[in-house]
């Protein structure tokens, strides 16, 4: 299990990862030209927010004047989340890359979540990184059924009638 610190160090660390995720899928609406990716791209920066103001209100760290400030802070390019999306959008961007990009990034988060959860102590901290995993996982899902859709899969909602006929 952690000690406090190491589980304040995990709250700060996710987060810096939820702002990250933010600035993410900022960056990813205004680079779409398909307005329904950017529409769910703007709503997965908004949650990522939310996330962020979860965890922003178990931080004890006294080094985030506010979490406002945090938040509207430059964005972190530097950022695994940031970095992988530059890659893309300097490789010709398009919304099935940015998609597949932040499935990855998702499914990833969603694990470390649930890692870092099973190994701390203190109930309300645990119940926060739990949630944002299971968060994390609609997510996932989310984005999944606006790939299908894009690359003219079959949606999840004509299942049963595409199976039918």
């Amino acid at each position: 299990m952690f000690d406090n610190i190491d589980v304040q160090g995990a709250v700060k660390r996710a987060l810096q990862t939820e702002k990250n995720a933010m600035n993410f899928y900022e960056l990813g609406a205004q680079r779409m030209t398909n307005p329904e990716a950017s529409r769910i791209f703007g709503l997965l920066a908004r949650e990522e927010r939310s996330h962020a103001q979860q965890f922003f209100g178990i931080y004890r760290g006294e080094d985030i004047p506010s979490f406002d400030t945090f938040m509207d802070a430059p964005a972190d390019y530097e950022s695994t989340w940031l970095s992988a999306l530059a890659k893309v959008i300097d490789a010709d961007f398009n919304e099935q890359k940015a998609m597949e990009l932040a499935m990855e990034k998702e499914l990833s988060l969603e694990k470390t979540l649930r890692e870092t959860a099973a190994k701390i102590a203190i109930p309300e901290v645990k119940a926060i990184f739990e949630l944002n995993a299971k968060e994390t996982h609609n997510h996932y899902e989310l984005i999944e059924s606006e790939y299908a859709k894009i690359m003219g899969m079959v949606h999840e909602s004509d299942m049963d009638t595409f199976v039918r006929e």
